[in-house]
């Protein structure tokens, strides 16, 4: 290859301040026809003093469902009854004079005899009265009576009496009889009759105490 010289004038390195320095004045010259340019006849003046468009929601009212209250019944249409009775008007004395001088009768007081004395024995104890030797021993006490073994009578008298703190009866009372002379053999035999007390706590009480007596014949 053959080596080829350049030329003098060909040489752009020569050429780069010349170049650079026209490149700035280039641009210097226009930025300072910018800046004298007036711009601010294209924009638009915006007035941020002006009052915006209010835009006002309308509240809905809420309506709300009334119960209206059931009609009151329809009153009862009075049916005429026919009465003959007469109705005779009675005069009423109120010319009656009132004496407040006079002394007031005031009602007699309370009778304390009639008041009705506290039970002093027991229905229901701890210990119910034991009746000595049982219901075969008061059975064989009985005699059957004459009037009611003629008259077939037979059944069971119930006698109620009080079983006292030593076991013994009081107030024996027949509280269902048969009748025919029985009623009488059967208090006889219950008054005879002899228990073991009743207690309550351990101490011996009064008990009201009932028994039965009964009436067969023998064929």
């Amino acid at each position: 290859m053959r080596n080829e010289r350049k030329k003098p004038k060909s040489d752009l390195r020569k050429y780069y301040t010349i170049f650079l320095e026209g490149g700035l004045i280039v641009v210097l010259v226009i930025f300072l026809v910018a800046m004298k340019l007036d711009f601010r006849g294209q924009q638009q003046n915006v007035d941020l003093t002006k009052e915006q468009e209010v835009v006002q929601m309308e509240q809905i009212e809420q309506t709300e469902h009334e119960e209206k209250p059931p009609p009151p019944p329809r009153p009862q249409v009075p049916v005429e009854v026919p009465n003959d009775e007469v109705v005779e008007d009675q005069n009423i004395d109120i010319s009656a004079d009132l004496n407040l001088q006079d002394k007031l009768e005031m009602p007699p007081p309370p009778d304390d005899s009639q008041e009705e004395e506290e039970e002093d024995f027991f229905v229901v104890v701890e210990q119910m009265p034991t009746l000595k030797g049982g219901l075969a021993k008061l059975q064989g006490c009985v005699n059957y009576p004459e009037m009611a073994r003629k008259a077939g009578i037979e059944g069971r008298v119930i006698v109620q009496f009080i079983v006292n703190e030593q076991g013994n009866v009081e107030e024996p009372r027949v509280v269902r009889g048969i009748g025919g002379g029985a009623d009488k053999e059967a208090l006889r035999c219950v008054k005879q009759s002899e228990f073991e007390p009743g207690r309550q706590r351990g101490n011996p009480v009064r008990v009201q105490y009932s028994l039965p007596v009964v009436f067969k014949l023998q064929n």
